[in-house]
């Protein structure tokens, strides 16, 4: 008798995929430089003020993941993932009935973070399980890919909403509309059955699946997390200072199609996250950061005459743009693979939620500094990239002392 079960192997691409579209909705976060630009014309905000909800997002987003993780841990991607979903819908119609700072701060910097958290933490994890160790780190960055990816729609889409409907009926439409995505796609998610084993797939340089799952307790008593823990910082935190003033920063070449920069930027993103997560299952974890790093590092130092030239031609700009995305959105595969690599999925999602932390310190930090820079030097980014780029080839260099299993070198 045909069963009406569908295949392990089919389903896992199923969940990936599905978890790659909540992510595609998530990722308005990077698309912030544009809701700036409008909120200083509309609101007339300044200072402070203009990134204070974006960096409240990121540091809710990232400390929210903890809490998700262990609501995806012990009660399953589905329901993390619709409360993620209804979370982030809430907090933008929230701000769409207001130009009240505080409001802002709740609704988008604790609301839509606390939402992308419970979203974003169980898209990975019931993919991953689907899938043998080979596939570790090509899983991890297509999922993850969606939020990366997102600009590339949300950008023009923004441009459009913001154009004709103004900056709170632009908030509405998307809160309604992200609502229905994230909870709809949520429905697919489903860990695998009791006992199931991913189909082996021999690699010379994919991982084996750890023995031992770790709790986040034991992983907190592990040096190798404190390690990893601040390359995540310095590599999330480069990127995203940047992610966040690109607008502002492609405006003074590109005028008002400066949101081309960040929708190229956005395909960088992505694609640094499935091709490093290709790369980390070939050569290595250790190695591809290493790279990732030490490349983020020279385009840092490269930045400085772009950005402090007036006459730069905008293709400069979009490409300087493309490729700190895709060396950012690298990060954001290979940590969740080293997470798996070294603790395990049985905890995944706790685990690597209290890991990401770093991407939420980095990515308040960062911006406050580089803002802090900017206000100091007459409005030049020089001091932020120096910085960033200084802090990056530190990064790299902590490479060489993280040991993972063999394997994943």
């Amino acid at each position: 008798m045909a069963t009406e079960n569908p295949s392990p192997k089919n389903h896992g691409w199923l969940v990936a995929f599905s978890g790659l579209g909540i992510n595609l909705a998530l990722g308005v976060l990077y698309t912030w430089s544009m809701f700036k630009a409008a909120i200083e014309k509309e609101f007339g905000w300044k200072g402070s003020q203009l990134n204070d909800p974006y960096a409240l997002c990121c540091l809710v987003f990232a400390f929210a993941m903890i809490l998700a993780g262990r609501c995806q841990d012990r009660f399953g991607p589905r329901v993390t993932a619709s409360i993620g979903g209804l979370l982030v819908g809430a907090g933008l119609v929230l701000i769409s009935t207001s130009d009240n700072y505080a409001m802002w701060l709740l609704g988008f910097g604790v609301f839509v973070g606390l939402g992308m958290g419970f979203g974003y933490s169980s898209a990975t994890p019931p993919a991953l399980k689907w899938f043998p160790p080979a596939k570790t780190g090509l899983i991890a960055g297509l999922v993850v890919a969606g939020f990366g990816l997102a600009p590339v729609y949300l950008a023009p889409t923004s441009q459009y909403l913001l154009g004709h409907f103004g900056l709170q009926k632009s908030m509405l439409i998307f809160g309604v509309a992200f609502t229905a995505i994230v909870c709809g796609l949520a429905q697919m998610l489903r860990n695998p059955p009791p006992g199931f084993v991913a189909a082996p797939q021999a690699a010379a340089t994919a991982a084996k699946p750890v023995a031992n799952h770790a709790t986040a307790g034991e992983m907190l008593r592990s040096p190798m997390f404190y390690l990893l823990w601040t390359i995540y910082a310095i590599g999330a935190g480069a990127g995203l200072m940047v992610i966040g003033s690109l607008s502002g920063m492609a405006k003074k070449s590109m005028g008002e199609h400066a949101f081309i920069a960040v929708a190229v930027m956005a395909i960088g993103n992505a694609g640094g996250r499935v091709i490093a997560g290709i790369l980390s299952d070939k050569i290595g974890r250790r190695w591809t950061l290493m790279l990732v790093l030490a490349i983020q590092a020279a385009l840092m130092f490269a930045a400085i005459p772009i950005t402090a030239n007036k006459d730069t031609l905008p293709l400069v700009i979009v490409l300087l743009a493309t490729f700190i995305g895709f060396n950012y959105g690298a990060n954001l595969a290979l940590f969740p693979s080293f997470a798996k690599d070294l603790w395990g999925l049985k905890n995944f999602g706790v685990n690597y939620g209290v890991l990401f932390t770093a991407w939420g310190v980095g990515g308040f930090v960062f911006p406050k500094m580089q803002q802090m820079l900017t206000a100091n030097s007459g409005g030049s980014f020089q001091a932020s990239f120096i910085t960033a780029g200084v802090l990056l080839v530190a990064g790299a260099s902590l490479t060489l002392l993280i040991r993972t299993p063999a394997q994943s070198r």
